[in-house]
């Protein structure tokens, strides 16, 4: 019985990573400062979700 030979193919080079997203530094939250009262002071900060990347991380073109 004959042998098959089979050719190797070059690897597809892995596209590159998209630079991380600046407002968030590539962590996907910011912090948001939180306001309470009538006249609506500043009273701390929480995490919310990065609007410039929608939470990925990654710089959208």
């Amino acid at each position: 019985m004959a042998r098959k030979t089979t050719t190797r193919t070059a690897r597809k080079a892995a596209p590159p990573k998209p630079p991380p997203c600046e407002p968030c530094k590539g962590s996907g939250q910011v912090a948001v400062t939180v306001r309470v009262g009538r006249r609506r002071r500043p009273v701390g900060q929480q995490d919310g979700i990065c609007l410039t990347c929608f939470g990925t991380g990654e710089a959208n073109s």
